[in-house]
């Protein structure tokens, strides 16, 4: 008997993104490991890899995260 019950994190009413099954979901189906999110809305969810995209352009042109 396991002494920590491996569940998911989350709540009815967050919308996420699985990145292993590439879908949006509501609350916890996936896996934290899996999921981006929490988002508010399901569009806002089925534009998560677009997010991230854009974030890490801005991230890798950012001046303070640049090695002289």
């Amino acid at each position: 008997m396991a002494l920590f019950r491996r569940g998911t994190a989350g709540k009815p009413g967050e919308w996420y993104y699985c990145v292993r099954h590439q879908k949006v979901e509501e609350g916890p189906e996936c896996r934290a490991a899996d999921r981006l999110g929490p988002y508010a809305s399901p569009e806002e969810a089925a534009h998560a890899m677009e997010t991230a995209r854009e974030r890490n352009e801005e991230w890798r042109n950012d001046p303070r995260w640049q090695d002289d």
